[in-house]
């Protein structure tokens, strides 16, 4: 008797019951695991077309359910507790990831993931200050944490796309960007139409998503509150504010990477830095 009392006490740890979250958790998974049949047909359908992408998609799946079953029990701990610390922490823990994987996708700009990172954090920072200012959402883990989510993993796409592209228009444009320079244009002015076109493009899914939404497909957001028993109206209301704001840290971040990007372009004497275009994308 004393035994399990002793194990119940160590068990709620910071007033989570381990041991019946473990309990939950395991119930909870029958209906993810009996959807890799899903998955288990995408492999077959990969394999019969000779795609060689069925190991990868093994990998890719059970990667997903480590990673998530593991963010689970962290959020479990996070969401109890009370300083806003935490939030802080997973928040540049998101970012951190976020630049890195950003700055893997465009790998040729130089310092892209310091220059993804700072993008990111300063596009969705300035977005969640206006939100939390504007009492849209409390400073709560329960809000804070899934919206930056939402948000960092938005602005990480963008930036890594207008990054990426970019360079790859100012590679091709060099006797343009040149000829501009020559003829007295600062750097921004010379190549301008370059930035301008990779920001369209880095945005352009998040437009399209904005644009569409409702008609074609239910966000994840607005499906998870009906899907939790939440009015349509509810979650219609969640869902337009989560598109606001995605919107906005998109293109806080693009913006910010375009201007952070920029001396590694150029030189100091106004001249392009010939070495960053060497090699083709």
């Amino acid at each position: 008797m004393e035994r399990n009392q002793t194990v119940g006490m160590y068990a709620a740890v910071n007033g989570i019951d381990w041991s019946k979250a473990w309990e939950d958790f395991t119930k909870g998974m029958l209906r993810p695991v009996m959807a890799l049949a899903v998955v288990a047909v995408a492999i077959g359908v990969s394999y019969s077309q000779k795609l060689g992408i069925e190991k990868e998609m093994a990998y890719s799946i059970a990667r997903a359910f480590l990673q998530l079953s593991i963010i689970g029990f962290v959020l479990e701990f996070i969401f109890t507790q009370t300083s806003g610390l935490w939030i802080l922490l997973a928040y540049c823990l998101m970012v951190s990831v976020a630049g890195y994987t950003a700055g893997k996708r465009a790998k040729h700009v130089p310092n892209a993931g310091y220059v993804s990172g700072a993008s990111i954090l300063g596009g969705t920072g300035l977005t969640m200050a206006l939100l939390i200012g504007l009492q849209v959402f409390p400073f709560t883990p329960r809000y804070i944490i899934p919206v930056a989510g939402m948000m960092v993993g938005n602005a990480m796409t963008v930036t890594g796309v207008t990054l990426k592209r970019m360079r790859e228009d100012m590679r091709l444009q060099q006797g343009l960007i040149e000829t501009a320079l020559a003829l007295g244009a600062t750097p921004r002015q010379a190549a301008l139409k370059q930035v301008r076109r990779a920001l369209i493009v880095g945005l352009s899914p998040v437009l399209d998503n904005a644009k569409t939404v409702g008609l074609i497909s239910l966000p994840g957001a607005m499906t998870g509150l009906i899907m939790g028993g939440a009015s349509p109206m509810e979650a219609i209301q969640l869902q337009i504010v989560v598109m606001n704001m995605l919107l906005g840290a998109a293109t806080f971040s693009g913006v910010l990477a375009t201007y952070f990007s920029w001396p590694f372009f150029f030189t100091k004497t106004y001249q392009l830095e010939t070495k960053v275009f060497a090699v083709a994308d």
